[in-house]
C-alpha cells in the first residue's frame, strides 16, 4: 500500500458565513474540527466571514467564544462605543484593507485554490449563502465533493414560503398561513386592518416567521392583540426596528449603549449595516449621533431597516401540541432511516434562539414519550418529506403532534446543527453512534452521493477508495 493510501483525507470544515446564524455555525465548526477521526481525516478550518471571504483560520481562534471576539481583532479595529463589531461595520472598500484584518487570524483563500488545501468540504454553514444551495453550487463548479444534500434540496429546505405551498400540494397537513411582503407592510397606513385580516385567516394566537432564516431567528409568537406587540413582531420578522422619541428620551446613556449592543448582535438585533430613509449606517456611533440629532428637532418615529431585511414573512396559526425534532440518516441510496424523535419539554418557554442553544432552558426527551404507533407515524411522515425534497445523506425535520394526534411537519433542515448538544448527536447516540462515528458516516455517505449523482465523480471515487484503504 502506497503512502498516499494511508494519508488522512484533508477535509475543509466550513463555518461562520454571511447569515444571521454565523455564530451557531462557528460553534458547530469547532465541534466537527474536534471530533473528526484523525486517523482518517485531517481537518482544515475554513472560516467564512460575513463579507464572503474564505479564510484558512489559524486553529487557536476556533476556541474563541464568538466571532466578534477575534475578527476584526481589537488591535486592528477597536470596538465602537465599547461594542465589538462584525467585519461588515468596518470600511473595507479598498481590497487591500481587508488584508490587515485577515492577516492576524489566517490566510485568505480564493475558491479556485480550494483544491490545494483540502480534498472535500464538510459544510457547517447555516442560513443564506450556506444552507440554500449557494456554497454547494460553488463547490460543484470546482468539482470538490461536499457533505450533505445537493443544490436543489438545500434551496427548497431554506425557503419557508415555498415549503408551505409544496407541503400543502403534496398532501401534508399544513396549518392556515399567509404571506406578507415587505412592500405590503411598508405601504399600508392601516396596520390594524392587517392584524384583523391575519386573525380572520390564521386565527389567534399566531406565529410570525422570517421566510429565509433558521435557528428560530426572527420568530415571534403573538399572544395579545395589542398593536404595539403586533407591530414589533412583524418588524422583527422583516428585521426592522422602530425607535420613538418617548422611549429614547427615557433611556440613560447606559440604556442606549445596551440597545445598540443588542442591535449589533445578529442573533437578536437587526445588525449592521442598516438603513434609515435610504441612508446607510455602519456603526453604533454614527447611528447614535443620527438619532440624537433627529430627536433634537423632530419627534417622529425612526424606522431602522437591515440591509439584509426579508422580502417576505410567513404568518401561521399557532399549533397547540407537543414539539419534536427528528433526524434522518440515509443508510444507503434510497434507504433513509428516521431516528427516534426528540421532544422539547419547554413548558411555557418559547423554543427561540436562546432556548435552542443555551443549556438548561429547555429539556430534551429522546425518544419522546408516545405510543409506538404514533412514534412510527411521525417517522413515516418525516421520511416522506425527506424523500419529497430529495434530501441526501442527512437532515433534521421539525414538527408538532397536536392534542388530536395530528402530525404537522415544518422547517426541514438540510444542514443540522453541529454543536455538542444538537439533535443530530443527541439522536445518533440513541442508535449507538458517538460524534466521531457519526461524522465518519456523513463523510463516507456524502462521497457516495457525489459519486452517484456525478457531482465531482472522479474526486469522490478517488476519495472513497482512499477511505476504504485507510479503514
Amino acid at each position: 500500500m502506497g503512502k498516499s493510501a494511508t494519508t488522512p483525507i484533508k477535509v475543509g470544515v466550513f463555518f461562520g458565513g454571511k447569515s444571521r446564524e454565523r455564530e451557531i455555525s462557528f460553534a458547530g465548526g469547532r465541534t466537527v474540527y474536534d471530533h473528526l477521526d484523525r486517523r482518517l481525516f485531517e481537518p482544515v478550518p475554513i472560516f467564512v466571514d460575513s463579507l464572503g471571504h474564505f479564510i484558512l483560520l489559524n486553529w487557536p481562534y476556533l476556541y474563541q467564544g464568538t466571532i466578534r471576539e477575534f475578527y476584526p481583532a481589537v488591535a486592528t479595529s477597536p470596538s465602537d462605543l465599547g461594542i465589538p463589531l462584525y467585519i461588515e461595520s468596518i470600511d473595507t472598500s479598498n481590497p487591500r484593507a481587508i488584508e490587515k484584518y485577515i492577516a492576524p487570524i489566517g490566510k485568505k483563500l480564493e475558491a479556485a485554490d480550494f483544491c490545494s488545501h483540502f480534498e472535500m468540504a464538510f459544510l457547517c454553514l447555516h442560513g443564506s449563502y450556506g444552507e440554500d444551495g449557494t456554497i454547494q453550487g460553488l463547490l460543484e463548479w470546482y468539482q470538490i465533493p461536499y457533505s450533505g444534500s445537493g443544490i436543489l434540496p438545500a434551496a427548497l429546505g431554506m425557503n419557508k414560503v415555498f415549503q408551505k405551498r409544496l407541503l400543502k400540494d403534496a398532501g401534508f397537513l399544513v396549518t392556515p398561513f399567509l404571506i406578507l411582503s415587505q412592500k405590503q407592510w411598508l405601504g399600508t397606513n392601516n396596520k390594524a386592518k392587517v392584524l384583523h385580516n391575519i386573525i380572520a385567516i390564521v386565527g389567534f394566537p399566531f406565529v410570525v416567521k422570517s421566510s429565509m432564516q433558521g435557528s428560530s431567528i426572527g420568530v415571534t409568537i403573538v399572544t395579545t392583540p395589542k398593536m404595539d406587540d403586533f407591530t414589533t413582531a412583524i418588524n422583527r420578522g422583516f428585521f426592522m426596528e422602530e425607535m420613538d422619541y418617548h422611549t429614547w428620551d427615557q433611556y440613560t446613556l447606559i440604556d442606549k449603549k445596551d440597545w445598540l449592543n443588542k442591535l449589533t448582535d445578529v442573533r437578536e438585533g437587526i445588525g449592521f449595516p442598516l438603513l434609515i430613509e435610504g441612508v446607510v449606517f455602519y456603526t453604533p456611533s454614527t447611528l447614535l449621533a443620527y438619532i440624537e440629532g433627529h430627536f433634537v428637532t423632530k419627534k417622529t418615529t425612526i424606522l431602522l431597516i437591515s440591509t439584509e431585511a426579508e422580502e417576505e414573512i410567513v404568518i401561521e396559526s399557532f399549533i397547540q401540541g407537543r414539539e419534536f425534532s427528528c433526524i434522518v440518516l440515509e443508510e444507503a441510496k434510497d434507504k433513509p432511516i428516521a431516528l427516534p424523535p426528540t421532544e422539547m419539554l419547554k413548558e411555557n418557554v418559547p423554543f427561540d434562539y436562546r432556548a435552542k442553544y443555551l443549556p438548561g432552558i429547555v429539556r430534551k426527551q429522546t425518544p419522546m414519550c408516545l405510543p409506538a404507533a404514533l412514534l412510527d407515524a411521525i417517522q413515516k411522515d418525516v421520511l416522506a418529506l425527506f424523500k419529497l425534497l430529495n434530501c441526501k445523506v442527512y437532515a433534521r425535520i421539525d414538527g408538532f403532534i397536536t392534542d388530536h394526534e395530528e402530525i404537522i411537519l415544518n422547517d426541514p433542515n438540510t444542514t443540522a446543527g453541529m454543536n455538542p448538544s444538537s439533535f443530530l448527536f443527541h439522536q445518533a447516540a440513541e442508535i449507538g453512534l458517538n460524534p466521531t462515528q457519526l461524522l465518519t458516516f456523513i463523510i463516507k455517505r456524502s462521497l457516495e452521493v457525489r459519486k452517484e449523482t456525478y457531482k465531482g465523480y472522479l474526486a469522490a471515487s478517488s476519495l472513497l477508495e482512499k477511505l476504504e484503504n485507510i479503514l
